[in-house]
């Protein structure tokens, strides 16, 4: 009897402390398109580190999941010796005006993959993280991969992101 006790016990102990758990994992979508607001080169580049020879500055709108409506701003360091680009200062805006802070780096690469499009010119394929944000987005964490591109049909970029966003309840 004691030892039927001691299960039930286990059991509820283990059934209330996976209800309280503080976090809520989502799976995570997005697709925007981003329009280069402003690309610094030569001496109007600050504060960027060594190696890298520009500033860019991309605006963007398109859909998430759970999101709704996002806009958001990437600002990084680019133009590494080999396409690389530096952490982003970035973030998002959900469509009821909460940000989510995120950061990504990797290296821009020439031309196209096999699974694109015949008029990408250039794509990147990067690791993203999500830190924290605004309201619902506060202490927020998670992250996932980016398929991203530019195109020979528009001057914009082209995103499309899938991970887990991980929300405090």
């Amino acid at each position: 009897m004691d030892t039927i006790r001691v299960l039930v016990a286990i059991f509820g102990c283990s059934v209330f402390l996976i209800s309280c758990s503080n976090k809520n994992n989502q799976p995570f979508e997005a697709t925007f398109t981003g329009d280069y607001a402003q690309v610094l080169t030569g001496d109007d580049v600050k504060d960027c580190p060594d190696g890298f020879e520009c500033r860019v500055v991309v605006n963007f709108e398109g859909t998430a999941t759970e999101l709704g409506n996002i806009s958001g701003t990437f600002n990084f360091c680019a133009c590494g010796a080999e396409g690389e680009y530096a952490p982003t200062n970035s973030f998002l805006v959900s469509e009821d005006g909460d940000t989510l802070f995120f950061t990504c780096s990797g290296k821009v690469i020439e031309g196209r993959a096999a699974d694109h499009p015949e008029f990408v010119t250039s794509y990147w394929r990067d690791p993203f993280v999500f830190k924290g944000g605004t309201g619902r987005f506060e202490g927020a964490s998670g992250g996932g991969t980016t398929d991203d591109y530019n195109s020979s049909q528009d001057p914009n970029s082209h995103h499309h992101w899938k991970g887990t966003l991980i929300l405090k309840k």
